[in-house]
C-alpha cells in the first residue's frame, strides 16, 4: 500500500483503529476521520498523515474530509467506510424511538451513502493507479441477515449498506473502481462490550466454529485483501469475519 491514499472512518477506536494500524504497518498515506479521538490511541494518530474531526452526518465535514484529502495528498486510492454506531438503546422493537432510528441510520447509512458518493466522484476523475482507480471497503455486519429485535434500527442500516455495497459495485467497475463489504461478527471491541457476556456464552456454547472472539485485526487483514492487487477481477465481494458464524448447519 506504499504511496496511496487510504481514508478510514470511524478510525480512532475498535475495529477502526485496527484498520488504520494495518495501513499505516503497510505504508500509505492514511486519513483518519472520527467523531471524537478522545479514547483513541494517540500514539497510532501520531502515525496518520491527517486526523479530521467532525460528524460525518454533517454534509460540510464530508465536503471537507473530501476535499482536503485531495489537496493534500492529490488523490484517494481507498475508502474505507467503518463508521458506525449501535442503537442509542437496546430494547423492545415496541419501544424503538423515532430519536434512535434517524439517528442510527444517518451515521450508518445515509453518511455512508454520500461520502461515498463524493469519493467516487473524485476516483472516477483521477487517473489510474496499477490498473485501477480506487477500492472502497464498507463495514458491514452480521445483523444484515441475523435479526436481532432488540436493535432493529441497527440491523435495517446494515442491510441497507450491504445493497450500498451492489449498486456502487455495480456503477463503478466500468470506471475501474471495485466495492467490496466486510461483514464483522462479534469483534472485541468497546461497542461489543455491553453484551461481552452473552456473546462469550455464544462461544462457549458452541454457536460460532471458530470459537474466539474476533479481534479488529481480523477484520483489518481482510480489509487488506480487498484492497490489495491480489482479487482484479472481483467486485461486490462479501468476506465474512464471523468465526463461521454465518455457516447454517442442522
Amino acid at each position: 500500500m506504499s504511496g496511496r491514499v487510504v481514508v478510514v472512518t470511524g478510525g480512532g477506536r475498535g475495529i477502526g483503529a485496527g484498520i488504520v494500524r494495518r495501513f499505516v504497518a503497510e505504508g500509505a498515506t492514511v486519513v483518519v476521520a472520527d467523531l471524537s479521538y478522545d479514547q483513541a490511541d494517540a500514539a497510532l494518530l501520531d502515525q496518520v498523515a491527517w486526523a479530521a474531526e467532525g460528524d460525518l452526518t454533517d454534509p460540510a465535514f464530508r465536503d471537507g474530509l473530501v476535499q482536503g484529502t485531495v489537496e493534500r495528498y492529490g488523490r484517494i486510492d481507498v475508502l474505507v467506510n467503518n463508521a458506525g454506531m449501535s442503537s442509542l438503546r437496546r430494547g423492545d422493537l415496541l419501544e424503538l424511538s423515532p430519536e434512535s432510528w434517524h439517528r442510527v441510520l444517518d451515521v450508518n447509512l445515509t453518511a455512508t451513502m454520500f461520502l461515498t458518493q463524493a469519493v467516487a466522484r473524485v476516483m472516477v476523475a483521477q487517473e489510474t493507479r496499477d490498473g485501477h482507480r480506487g477500492v472502497i471497503v464498507n463495514t458491514g455486519s452480521l445483523n444484515s441477515y441475523h435479526a436481532s429485535p432488540d436493535r432493529a434500527d441497527y440491523c435495517v442500516s446494515k442491510v441497507g449498506v450491504s445493497m450500498l455495497t451492489q449498486v456502487f459495485a455495480a456503477r463503478l467497475a466500468g470506471d475501474g473502481i471495485h466495492v467490496h463489504e466486510v461483514r464483522p461478527g462479534v469483534i472485541e471491541t468497546p461497542m461489543t462490550s455491553v453484551v461481552h457476556e452473552k456473546y462469550s456464552r455464544m462461544i462457549e456454547d458452541g454457536q460460532f466454529p471458530i470459537a474466539r472472539w474476533g479481534q479488529p485485526d481480523d477484520v483489518a487483514r481482510a480489509v487488506a485483501l480487498l484492497c490489495s492487487d491480489e482479487l482484479p477481477y472481483s467486485t461486490g465481494q462479501v468476506v465474512d469475519v464471523d468465526g463461521g458464524f454465518h455457516i447454517r448447519r442442522l
